[in-house]
């Protein structure tokens, strides 16, 4: 008797330790290499530990929301980081600002039925150096701003709104003068700027109407969005290039159980563009990010690569639920650039799209320069798996010879396709698993 339970506790072992070892074999990125335990903590930012708590209108800030009150708010701001950080809490209410720039040891707090609204006027952002669409110049900064903070959180469940009606409204009107009217060219504000930061948390707010791209995240690192619901209009006066959230050298990101709805891409990898992108050393590499459990209304594409980026490594897109994309996965190829996009993982995604997979080449405001040395483009270990869709066009893949396509993998596919385009050929080593195209 005691033999056989021997064996039994034996056996159990066995089991034990295999599947501890298919758990410890799951947890890596597409390249092979460990996920850091980082990726595991989504536990919410306690405000309470974060120091004191600075409500704007204990300070000056006025209960009033006709008054553009930026110098007021700033002041708060200012006061908090100079008695050693602290939250600045927007309580009940709506206020009126324009561009605010978190200092040292300070944090946002956006309580339930407050409201940090933007200015519609561009004069009420300042003109600063920062980094828009791949390039470092002098732009308009942000309405929330924060550099070179570790550790740096926005939280609550209110809502940070860019007011960007009138910014829209006069986009299309320079496009619809000047069809080469450029993003830059109609002045306008992002939602929110966090630069050069390290250990960031945005979680659970509401992060709305952006007159540009809502969050964009340059050379940071540890940066989780948890809980946060991210939308700009997409009918009537649409809002454009109000990207989700874009990442621009960037590493160690966690997307998690975020609504994203905007008239453009949701989730994007920036990181340089031009024929020399890759030798001016603010541009650089995007890895290790990871969006998962998120939901998608209407988006341009679910997760986007480019068109400014340079080189994307371990990239992870799973268990989403897709309402109404245009695209799922799109590496966008810049003829001007050189780029490289490798160890793309796309898997366990469900829901309603336009294409699911699109590689083609991007020449919108493009500049291709005369360079000896190009490197030629790669997309490389591009896998989706466990998809079950219904797409206008699953494989919308086009060659090119700015480019080259290899070691991509189709497994455990399930899409009704309008299209049925699917063609492995146009791409070397191509794997395909259980495709099932109805």
């Amino acid at each position: 008797m005691k033999r056989i339970l021997f064996l039994m506790i034996m056996m159990g072992m066995v089991v034990v330790s295999a599947d501890a070892k298919k758990k410890v074999k799951t947890a890596v990125f597409p390249d092979g290499s460990p996920i850091p335990a980082w990726f595991s903590d989504t536990a919410k930012v306690d405000v309470a530990t974060l120091g004191k708590q600075y409500v704007v209108t204990d300070y000056g800030v006025k209960t009033d929301s006709t008054v553009v009150q930026t110098e007021a708010l700033q002041a708060v701001i200012d006061r908090a980081a100079q008695e050693g950080g602290g939250v600045v809490v927007i309580p009940r209410g709506t206020f009126l600002s324009g561009s605010l720039f978190f200092k040292k040891g300070t944090h946002l707090h956006v309580a339930e039925g407050g409201r940090l609204k933007g200015s519609d006027r561009i004069r009420h952002f300042k003109i600063v150096d920062t980094r828009m669409e791949g390039q470092s110049l002098k732009y308009f900064a942000a309405l929330v701003n924060a550099d070179g903070i570790d550790g740096f959180t926005i939280t609550g469940h209110g809502t940070i709104d860019g007011n960007g009606y009138n910014y829209w409204e006069e986009f299309w009107i320079r496009r619809e003068y000047n069809r080469q009217c450029t993003n830059l060219e109609a002045m306008r504000p992002r939602l929110t700027y966090i630069s050069n930061c390290k250990n960031v948390t945005v979680q659970d707010v509401r992060l709305i109407n952006s007159p540009f791209w809502t969050n964009h995240v340059y050379r940071s690192d540890h940066v989780r969005f948890l809980g946060c619901y991210i939308f700009s209009p997409t009918s009537g006066v649409k809002a454009p290039s109000s990207d989700a959230i874009d990442l621009d050298v960037c590493h160690d990101v966690l997307v998690k159980g975020c609504y994203m709805s905007v008239n453009d891409d949701a989730v994007v990898l920036k990181g340089g563009k031009g024929t020399w992108a890759d030798k001016d050393p603010n541009n650089g590499p995007n890895y290790n990010i990871i969006i998962e459990d998120c939901t998608y209304g209407k988006v341009h594409g679910c997760l986007t690569l480019g068109s400014e980026s340079l080189y994307d490594k371990n990239v992870v897109l799973r268990r989403c639920k897709v309402t109404d994309a245009t695209r799922v996965l799109w590496l966008k190829m810049r003829p001007d650039t050189p780029q490289h996009y490798e160890y793309v993982t796309v898997e366990n995604i469900e829901g309603n799209c336009g294409s699911f997979l699109v590689v083609r080449p991007w020449t919108q405001f493009f500049k291709p320069e005369d360079r000896e040395d190009m490197p030629l483009s790669t997309c490389n270990n591009i896998v989706m798996r466990n998809i079950n869709m219904n797409c206008k066009n699953f494989f919308d893949v086009g060659k090119s010879d700015k480019y080259h396509l290899t070691d991509f993998v189709f497994e455990n596919i399930n899409v009704r396709d309008e299209k049925k385009a699917f063609d492995a050929s146009l791409i070397d080593n191509c794997v395909v698993k259980n495709l099932v195209v109805e």
